[in-house]
């Protein structure tokens, strides 16, 4: 067994250990091997200065899809993250155009709207967060990104995108995507095949969803996937059908189970720490009996909440991986062909001098404090920051504010629980087991 399948395996498993043992014992700065089989050296970076100067290296110098190119079986080919130059800027520009402006505010009635209706609680329920969650988050992106109602397509599109989600978690599907030798199609039986035939099955959903919705051609619809349709390029151009699914997939697989795992850390932290419950709890009050979205997403001390949480477990562990093609200069050290440049956010969220005590859930770090993008940037940054990363913010202050609003909840096991994987994601272990101890305000936000 080679070192580089030892390394990838020991990520796969556990990758927030991982990368604080290797941090522990080579510093802010450290070089691996873990994109399977033969990798090519991996360098990861979590200093301010080094991942600001990451960030600058012109794109022309670094090679995108080859540094990304596990996500492909599952985003496609056209899928913004292993778009370069050109066709990534005209992907970009095309994706932004929903996720600004007065759209945020009929996403947000969406959003309260579903989460009101996934948690239909009475006292004495217990709950676990971390199968409500993606409930929730799946059902926001049904119908705010792919504008589906309930209804049959919406429900199969549902059971298929579960069912995808819940086999990629595993470590053996996980494993997969990093050893392209194992994508065998052996039949239905076979992972890789089964694989194959799920995401055939959810394609064809999809494609026929994007076939009546341009044949409808309706000028009124406020979804993400209506406005992609009606979007044009700088030349007049439309995304093309295949387009249109891989980047519907990508925004759902980059932001369904993440946020779900980040809402999950949310409910764990804030009831594991009284007084910052407490204080939530107090400042929602201010609001009244029905405050609009708008209004909560500018609560200072829910924002300062979220942004704790985020430091604390990031939407992703690393921003996007990125391959030197000749040669690049980074915090001194020259790196050449083939290296992989990472830019690691645990790493730089988990630093003591940015961060004193780095492991303590305290929000009030960000009411008394600004940080630059490269010292706090759990969506990642630069000109491959995450697209969404407005309306996952957005999301998560919205449904953490309807739930603690309506409920009172306690933990049902006060216990410390660690950072398991499941799939792309970092979960709290034991699933955020919770009672409802009594119904507050269940006037609708």
């Amino acid at each position: 067994m080679t070192v580089s399948l030892i390394e990838t395996l020991r990520l796969i498993v556990n990758p927030t250990k991982f990368l604080e043992d290797c941090a522990a014992k080579y510093g802010d700065c450290f070089t691996v091997r873990v994109l399977g089989i033969n990798s090519p050296p991996v360098v990861f970076f979590s200093s301010p200065q080094a991942i600001a100067e990451c960030f600058a290296v012109p794109a022309k110098e670094l090679d995108f899809r080859k540094a990304t190119h596990v996500f492909q079986p599952l985003f496609g080919d056209k899928s913004i993250v292993l778009q370069e130059g050109r066709s990534h800027n005209r992907h970009r520009q095309l994706l932004m155009l929903p996720f600004h402006g007065d759209r945020m505010t009929t996403y947000g009635e969406v959003i309260c709207q579903i989460t009101e209706e996934v948690t239909q609680w009475t006292a004495g329920t217990s709950v676990s967060m971390q199968q409500v969650m993606p409930d929730i988050t799946l059902q926001i992106i049904l119908q705010v990104v792919f504008g589906l109602t309930p209804g049959d397509r919406f429900q199969k599109l549902k059971e298929l995108l579960s069912s995808l989600l819940e086999d990629v978690t595993t470590p053996l599907y996980s494993s997969l995507f990093f050893f392209p030798p194992l994508q065998k199609d052996l039949g239905s039986w076979s992972p890789w095949g089964q694989f194959l035939r799920r995401r055939k099955e959810i394609d064809q959903l999809i494609y026929a969803e994007i076939h009546e919705r341009r044949l409808s051609n309706d000028t009124s619809r406020t979804d993400i996937l209506s406005l992609l349709i009606s979007a044009r390029d700088d030349n007049g151009q439309q995304m093309t059908d295949v387009e249109l699914r891989d980047q519907l997939v990508s925004l759902l697989l980059l932001g369904y189970e993440t946020t779900a795992a980040v809402l999950a850390w949310a409910f764990y932290l804030i009831h594991w720490n009284e007084s910052v419950r407490e204080k939530l709890i107090e400042e929602l009050d201010t609001l009244g009996d029905k405050p609009n979205p708008e209004a909560i997403s500018q609560l200072p001390y829910l924002t300062a909440v979220c942004q704790e949480i985020l430091r604390i477990h990031p939407i992703a562990l690393i921003a996007t991986p990125r391959m030197v093609k000749d040669k690049v200069e980074i915090a001194g050290e020259k790196y050449t062909t083939n290296t992989v440049l990472v830019p690691c956010i645990h790493l730089a969220h988990h630093c003591p001098k940015t961060y004193p005590e780095p492991k303590q859930f305290k929000p009030e770090r960000f009411l008394n404090q600004k940080f630059s993008p490269y010292e706090y940037l759990p969506f990642g940054g630069g000109y491959r920051g995450c697209i969404g990363a407005a309306f996952s913010l957005y999301e998560m202050k919205l449904v953490l504010a309807t739930i603690l609003s309506r409920f009172q909840l306690t933990l049902l096991h006060r216990r410390p629980v660690r950072p398991v994987r499941r799939g792309i994601t970092i979960v709290p272990s034991g699933g955020v087991r919770m009672v409802v101890t009594a119904l507050r305000n269940q006037g609708s936000i």
